[in-house]
């Protein structure tokens, strides 16, 4: 972890509003997603604050909610003039924040009432519990898979990818069941398109490691959140509305380089099979040929809008 991402999420013992929830949001060329998640967000008229941290947004979505929101106490702007990156910025935006406990949301995300105030009952709830996510849903309601989640060990995406977690009907594939009738489960990860956590654990940890740039960075966190000692668990009573939006889709290929990035750096970091030399290579290998394969089809896509527009 950098030393800057240490200093950024300040002191655990520093002075921090009982009872608020800081609601923090990374935005880089968000579009109008973002004025509906934040305006969902003031509507519930819990006890929290709004901190958008625009990663240098050049399309206009910032100037835009600032005109919309120029009258609303609750919510305030940090502009890093760059793009750092999501964990970056959600560190930034956890030092701008005064509450007791963190909400990072994705700008693509929508809340309902009571959204808030359920989700940091379950964290007050119990000293134990770091952090609460909930299930995402599409426009549908279909269940996004990565609401819920286990570490992405080699020895699971291998059983995950060639269907014998199915067949074997084993419980050690990347994938979950279906989650159960009770209202809290505990995960290895949730998603970090909504992730509550409170100021405490996040600080201990030292909050998100900034040698990610975008994708894999929650399941880091969510990781060493576990290693310290903490609980990570999904709301099942809770959903949320995740449009999976549009600034990654307009960037495939820089959003995919990142990513595999981030697979790279996780695998490093905890899975045991990176111990082994020949192993580590492999991995290497493997994923930067799947990066490299899915480049052709990012410039078909790519070509066909171009052609659509």
């Amino acid at each position: 972890m950098s030393v800057s991402a240490q200093a950024l999420v300040g002191d655990p013992a520093a002075p921090s509003r009982r009872g608020m929830t800081s609601i923090v949001i990374v935005a880089a060329d968000s579009g109008d997603g973002l004025v509906d998640c934040v305006a969902s967000v003031l509507a519930c008229n819990d006890l929290t604050e709004v901190v958008v941290v625009d990663n240098h947004s050049r399309d206009g979505s910032i100037e835009r909610l600032a005109a919309r929101f120029a009258q609303c106490p609750q919510m305030q702007i940090v502009r890093n003039g760059a793009n750092l990156g999501f964990g970056t910025g959600c560190n930034r935006g956890a030092q701008a924040a005064s509450g007791d406990a963190i909400m990072f949301l994705n700008p693509d995300c929508l809340l309902e009432a009571g959204v808030t105030t359920g989700l940091r009952a379950h964290l007050d709830a119990d000293a134990g519990i770091g952090m609460v996510g909930v299930l995402q849903v599409d426009a549908r309601g279909q269940v996004d898979p990565a609401s819920r989640r286990r570490d992405p060990l080699l020895r699971r995406a291998l059983l995950s990818a060639s269907g014998l977690a199915r067949v074997l009907r084993s419980a050690e594939g990347v994938e979950m069941a279906m989650p159960p009738q009770r209202a809290l489960e505990a995960v290895d990860a949730v998603s970090g398109a909504l992730m509550l956590v409170s100021r405490a654990a996040f600080a201990r940890v030292g909050g998100f490691d900034e040698d990610y740039f975008l994708h894999f960075e929650d399941l880091d966190l969510c990781r060493r959140l576990r290693d310290a000692g903490y609980r990570v668990v999904c709301a099942t009573d809770v959903r949320v509305v995740h449009a999976k939006g549009g600034s990654s889709r307009r960037r495939p290929v820089f959003v995919a380089w990142h990513k595999h990035r981030g697979m790279w750096r996780w695998f490093r970091k905890f899975d045991p099979a990176a111990n082994n030399p020949l192993v580590r290579g492999l991995v290497w290998c493997g994923i930067w040929l799947a990066f490299a394969l899915k480049l052709p089809l990012f410039a078909a896509r790519s070509a066909f809008r171009a052609l659509a527009s």
